[in-house]
């Protein structure tokens, strides 16, 4: 861990391309041949992050079950059954109240436990679903010959093309360029698109030009480079590693939700203890003065708080996941107009002031148009007028 923290410590963006080709064995037109890269594929293994330790799914269910305000319930039902079986070897026909009210305050944790475990494991189910949806591709040189590969099986030595719209596949030192920029913003956060360019522009490997980092995507242009890291020894790696080392803190509800508990611990305790100090003065029995302790404590448990926040949150969950559904929607009759929901506002406007768009463009049709690029920031477009 400690040599993850220290600076990127990297000098193949220095090297000329001679030294390139003498480190790494790569032509610079061929790249590495077939077997070459297999060999390297089986000494560094895929080219992936490694994920981080998980969770059992045993632990996951067990802390929906007695985590958080669980055990207060717990408690709660305990206490009822112990009531029960006091008053059961005491009296000849004890009442079934705390018995029912210790099985409803276990069915509440296990209803809602279950069902709390169940939308968490779908959550992580769909996000799993989402990694696996669309394979990364990458365009490597080997042998001469251009191959579309599985971005986890491109290796150290491998010559490798970008072209805008591709997410770079691994650390790449750029051998060529022609107006490429990229986006580094995930891992710089630098807004604005980055150029790359063959040429050695800084000492510091993140500043300078001519290396692309794994995980960014290319936004304009193309550029071929050698690969000189991958999966975890990349730069993203290593801040993946970090991130992944680092303890999440509890949830601000969560906390909330432990705060209440130990008020209502508490509260309870202490009024319970005060009722059976009462009793005994008042001239009751220990076995009364018992009940009347856990009678207290388990009235002051508020059984249906759990499943309300449970029932609450998914509420919530689903409630927006609908707005945000809606607000992507576009009519069908509109859609040739409107193109999404983000002109709906402007097209009103002009719609109010000028007439219909449709119209507007048959009694004006386009004759020529050069499209809006953020190298030239404008756009120009030609219309025929009729007189």
């Amino acid at each position: 861990m400690d040599e993850l923290k220290k600076e990127v410590e990297l000098d193949d963006h220095k090297l000329t391309l001679d030294e390139l080709h003498r480190k790494y064995g790569t032509d610079l037109n061929k790249g590495l041949s077939s077997s070459r890269a297999q060999e390297i594929f089986e000494r560094d293994g895929p080219n992936a992050l490694t994920p981080p330790p998980t969770t059992p799914e045993w632990v996951k269910f067990c802390r929906q079950l007695f985590g958080g305000f669980c055990t207060l319930l717990w408690i709660g039902a305990s206490l009822c059954f112990l009531a029960f079986t006091i008053q059961i070897t005491t009296e000849t026909e004890p009442e079934n109240d705390n018995l029912y009210l210790g099985i409803v305050l276990a069915a509440v944790v296990l209803i809602t436990g279950c069902f709390s475990y169940y939308q968490e494991a779908k959550s992580s189910k769909i996000m799993d679903s989402f990694k696996n949806l669309v394979p990364h591709q990458a365009l490597v040189i080997r042998s001469g010959e251009k191959k579309s590969i599985n971005a986890e099986e491109v290796v150290v030595g491998d010559l490798v093309e970008i072209k805008a719209g591709d997410r770079v596949p691994a650390d790449l030192r750029i051998i060529s360029a022609h107006g490429c920029k990229v986006d580094n913003s995930s891992l710089t956060g630098e807004s604005e698109p980055q150029t790359r360019t063959p040429d050695f522009s800084n000492e510091n490997p993140l500043e300078t030009r001519n290396i692309l980092f794994f995980s960014t995507n290319c936004l304009e242009g193309s550029a071929r480079g050698i690969v000189i890291n991958t999966g975890d020894n990349t730069v993203m790696g290593r801040i993946a590693i970090l991130a992944s080392s680092l303890e999440g803190g509890k949830t601000p509800i969560a906390i909330e939700i432990e705060h209440f508990i130990h008020i209502i611990t508490g509260v309870a305790v202490f009024l319970g203890v005060s009722f059976f100090i009462l009793s005994l003065i008042l001239g009751y029995g220990w076995l009364e003065a018992v009940i009347f302790l856990i009678g207290i404590i388990v009235a002051n448990v508020p059984e249906g708080l759990l499943a309300t926040v449970t029932v609450s949150t998914v509420t919530e969950e689903s409630f927006f996941a609908l707005l945000l559904n809606i607000s992507m929607c576009v009519r069908v009759l509109q859609r040739d107009t409107a193109g999404d929901a983000s002109e709906s506002a402007l097209l009103k406007c002009i719609t109010l002031c000028c007439g219909s768009v449709m119209e507007m463009r048959d009694k004006y049709p386009k004759l020529a148009e050069i499209p809006f690029n953020s190298t030239n920031k404008y756009q120009v477009f030609s219309d025929l007028l009729k007189s």
